[in-house]
């Protein structure tokens, strides 16, 4: 495939470049440069002081035609091309920008699923207000005992009359404390085999019965939550697919999830800090930019986040034609997660105890942002599917390797 950028291209570049530098600075201010440039960091949905700037800053994106490129016009999106996606990916990332603003849930992947599995009213109702971030979306998948192994989910629905009624629990749940709405997987025949006997449910979160609790993360940011249903009534109107037919609806939901693996996380950008982290280094804190393996690994590192990129690209491709992205989606979230990790480790060990210092310590390297990726990087290698479980179905569905 060629990667080269026409003039039309680079011209959309250096626009949208302008653009989100500007727009950046206006909306996150000091406190963005504190960080090393890095707006990503900055959003702790607990906290209304960090949560405000990012709904400014959605609102900007969607004036700006922004919001979301890959969407058909028909429901407001731009029909990017494959190209102006990966550009804009591309500059997203190099600044450490939230690629979906405030709603990356619904823009991600919901929005998407919906306008595979749902009907015309549920995309009429709801895809606009995804949009404009005017109705911010959650995912209830995990439970407690129903995490990589999401089939065996036991939060119940029984139908009584035209409402489904809804008992059980959700953990890990992210953006809950902030959504008005979810797409919620729950069993609906327990009769049925563990894939079959699911349904796919829109769920209002703002209704009676429905608890949120955020958790505190070792980072001591609240992203994710429990949430509790307590006989919540959901109106059949608001299934999505077919009844106990949800796991399909689930799966598309979950691979596109998986194919912005690369996105989510800007860990080219890290690499390019960790960089120049390796020239800063002191001796005493770690091993300095003079030794020998530091620069092959540095390079190994580079080389990878380089690769996981024109793999991005790649993924791309299916989204452009309308298509649900496939098992190979797996292979981006696996690299993407995989190489923060690396990332991470390496910079702790550069950094020696250094690297432990939190933001407010005046020895902090670069404001504690590393310290915060060493927490958070193991993390990621769980979230949307482990990495053991994506290595299945890479060797599974992508290599058609046996089942062992």
């Amino acid at each position: 495939m060629d990667f080269a950028f026409t003039q039309e291209e680079e011209n959309f570049r250096h626009k949208l470049r302008a653009w989100l530098e500007r727009t950046a600075d206006e909306v996150f201010g000091a406190e963005r440069a504190a960080l090393g440039g890095s707006a990503a960091s900055l959003l702790d949905i607990t906290d209304d002081e960090h949560w405000r700037p990012m709904l400014e800053y959605h609102r900007r994106l969607y004036e700006a035609g922004y919001a979301a490129l890959h969407w058909p016009k028909q429901w407001g999106g731009a029909a990017a091309s494959l190209m102006e996606q990966a550009i804009y990916q591309d500059e997203v990332l190099r600044l450490g920008l939230p690629v979906y603003g405030a709603n990356p849930l619904a823009i991600d992947r919901i929005g998407p699923t919906l306008m595979l599995f749902g009907s015309d009213d549920q995309r009429r109702r709801y895809l606009p207000r995804m949009l404009t971030a005017e109705e911010i979306w959650c995912q209830g998948y995990s439970e407690p005992n129903a995490g990589s192994d999401l089939a065996s989910l036991a939060t119940r629905a029984t139908l009584d009359g035209d409402h489904f009624v809804v008992n059980g629990q959700k953990v890990w749940t992210s953006l809950a404390h902030r959504a008005h709405m979810q797409v919620l997987l729950v069993r609906t025949d327990p009769a049925a085999s563990r894939h079959k006997g699911i349904s796919y449910l829109i769920v209002d979160m703002k209704g009676p019965g429905v608890t949120v609790r955020p958790l505190k993360q070792m980072t001591g940011e609240g992203g994710f939550s429990e949430v509790f249903y307590d006989n919540v009534r959901v109106p059949r109107e608001n299934l999505v697919g077919e009844l106990n037919g949800g796991w399909k609806v689930a799966v598309a939901t979950l691979m596109y999830e998986r194919a912005s693996g690369g996105t989510r996380h800007p860990v080219e950008r890290a690499v390019n800090e960790l960089i120049a982290l390796a020239g800063d280094v002191r001796s005493g804190a770690g091993p300095g930019p003079r030794d020998s393996r530091v620069r092959q690994e540095l390079a190994r590192l580079a080389i990878d986040a380089r690769c996981l990129r024109l793999n991005r690209y790649r993924a791309l491709s299916a989204q452009v034609h309308s298509r649900a992205p496939g098992p190979e989606s797996s292979l981006g979230k696996l690299m993407a997660t995989e190489l923060n990790l690396r990332v991470a480790a390496f910079a702790r060990e550069l950094l020696g105890p250094f690297g432990l210092l939190e933001r407010g310590s005046h020895a902090a390297p670069e404001q504690g942002q590393w310290a915060h990726r060493i927490l958070a990087a193991r993390g990621l290698t769980i979230a949307a599917g482990t990495s053991e479980i994506q290595r299945n179905i890479i060797g599974e569905r992508v290599l058609k390797l046996p089942r062992g």
